[in-house]
């Protein structure tokens, strides 16, 4: 995914954002892309499969999943990020 760049002449305010949070929006100041964000966002790989006690090379339980992820704190990011990822396939 391409970010947009910033035009500072329509939109004055859009760059004196941070980097961070212009990023997050799309938007760009000094080039950039946000294309390896699925790496960034699984830091420990197997903690959702662990703590749902499903078995290793199988898939989970689409009920267990949905489940987790009404859950709050970091079960429930995990199980929203394998829903979201889910539908990449």
């Amino acid at each position: 995914m391409a970010l947009k760049p910033v035009d500072e002449d329509s939109n004055p305010g859009l760059a004196k954002l941070p980097t961070e949070v212009r990023n997050k929006m799309g938007y760009m100041k000094k080039g950039g892309s946000t294309s390896k964000w699925i790496q960034s966002a699984i830091k420990k790989p197997g903690a959702l499969r662990k703590a749902l006690g499903a078995k290793k090379g199988e898939p989970i339980p689409a009920k267990k999943l949905a489940a987790a992820a009404k859950k709050p704190g970091k079960m429930g990011q995990r199980a929203r990020l394998a829903q979201t990822l889910k539908k990449m396939k």
